[in-house]
């Protein structure tokens, strides 16, 4: 079968998943609106004849550090352990995190959703990494954390859900069954890893993603993290993406007037991509919701990763942080295991709302930078957001 042949089949059953409009720009692009082979000067995207089981060869390279692993099987999961073991945790990675790949510049971190997916978002981000074309020189790489109620492998880590502790895996929580170590703890050795200049030796960006609950995570760990700013030649930035709640800097909240009114508050949708900023600012009554200020909503009792960190020290880091708040057009509706709660109801009436006048207040409040972007007719679905034009050069960043 001819190359080009063997190309289209594989880039439709890899793709398959993302809806006939999308495969279709996709087989147009691989067919040579895209150029003669549909990618960039020197990648090799999916646009070569492709070996048995996975993408294409580059010769004069292992096969490891020239293959991407594009699917959510075995293939492509790789174990984190932590310290000297036995605990370990599992992700799904375009490339082996312990092999030598000099052709890697930057990595992509996905954190999955409430449904603990990790091989839907891994299925995201390689689609998003197909149409950024960064297929070849990013290592993109899906998480696993699982809670109590998932399949589990030996010396696998356990996650705590609401119903364990109220900071769970969204929030840096204590792990269930190695409590030396918080859901942030994982993330932080991926990025040690990444950051091994033996195996990495050009990386030089991680960015750490998430969506919905995914979203919430990144919130957190975006501001907490403590390896931000040191490491040698590599940067970081975040891509906060249409999360329910978010932890707010200070004990005010948005006050239930102008864009945050939740009387019609779906109506924004019709704004389009416009970034609403008729908020206001002022004390939440604590009376209605005793713990409406507390992490992970708040800065109040601090737990889990962040235990030992003040206030102030979240907030410099927030304001300091490059990210990014990836908020759905439509995403307006309480669907998708929407938070209704009264603490996360005093950040206002949607998702959208929510994000645009948190995203104000650290600006206003705390001269913190963020990018906002409205994706343009998304509601609240992870494969829309990161699959945008838009977005894909915030989390494949040149």
């Amino acid at each position: 079968m001819p190359a080009q042949h063997v190309t289209v089949s594989r880039a439709v059953s890899t793709f398959a998943y993302v809806g006939r409009p999308l495969a279709a720009a996709i087989l147009v692009c691989l067919l040579g609106a895209c150029g003669q082979d549909g990618t960039a000067p020197g990648q090799t995207g999916l646009n070569q004849a492709v070996a048995p089981g996975g993408a294409a060869r580059v010769e004069g390279t292992s096969a490891a550090a020239a293959t991407p692993c594009v699917e959510a099987t075995t293939a492509c999961e790789r174990w984190i352990t932590y310290g000297k073991g036995p605990a370990r945790s599992m992700v799904y990675s375009t490339y082996a995190l312990d092999t030598p790949n000099p052709k890697v510049t930057r990595a992509l971190i996905m954190v999955h959703g409430a449904l603990r997916n990790a091989d839907h978002y891994f299925r995201t981000a390689t689609t998003a990494a197909f149409l950024g074309r960064a297929l070849d020189d990013t290592v993109v790489i899906a998480p696993h954390l699982i809670d109590r109620s998932d399949p589990r492998q030996e010396n696998e880590v356990v996650w705590p859900e609401y119903k364990d502790n109220p900071v769970n895996w969204r929030d840096g929580g204590v792990s269930v069954t190695d409590p030396g170590l918080t859901s942030f703890d994982f993330v932080d050795e991926i990025v040690r890893k990444l950051a091994d200049r033996k195996n990495f030796p050009n990386l030089t960006h991680i960015v750490v993603a998430g969506h919905s609950a995914g979203g919430q995570f990144t919130n957190r760990y975006e501001m907490a993290n403590k390896l931000d700013g040191t490491l040698d030649g590599i940067t970081m930035s975040y891509a906060v993406a249409n999360p329910s709640s978010y932890a707010w800097p200070s004990s005010d909240r948005p006050l239930p007037v102008g864009d945050a009114d939740p009387k019609d508050a779906y109506k924004e949708a019709m704004k389009g991509e416009e970034v609403s900023t008729d908020f206001k600012y002022g004390p939440f009554d604590a009376a209605k919701v005793p713990t409406y200020n507390k992490w992970p909503k708040g800065m109040e009792d601090l737990g889990g990763y962040v235990k030992d960190m003040g206030a102030d020290q979240l907030r410099k880091q927030l304001a300091e942080r490059k990210t990014t708040y990836l908020l759905g057009q439509v995403d307006v509706l309480p669907l998708g295991g929407f938070d209704s709660s009264p603490g996360a109801m005093a950040q206002g009436p949607t998702r959208r709302a929510r994000g645009e006048a948190y995203a104000k207040y650290i600006e206003d409040k705390l001269g913190a930078k963020p990018q906002v972007i409205i994706v343009s007719e998304c509601g609240h679905n992870d494969r829309c957001i990161y699959t945008t034009g838009n977005v894909l050069p915030v989390i494949f960043p040149k």
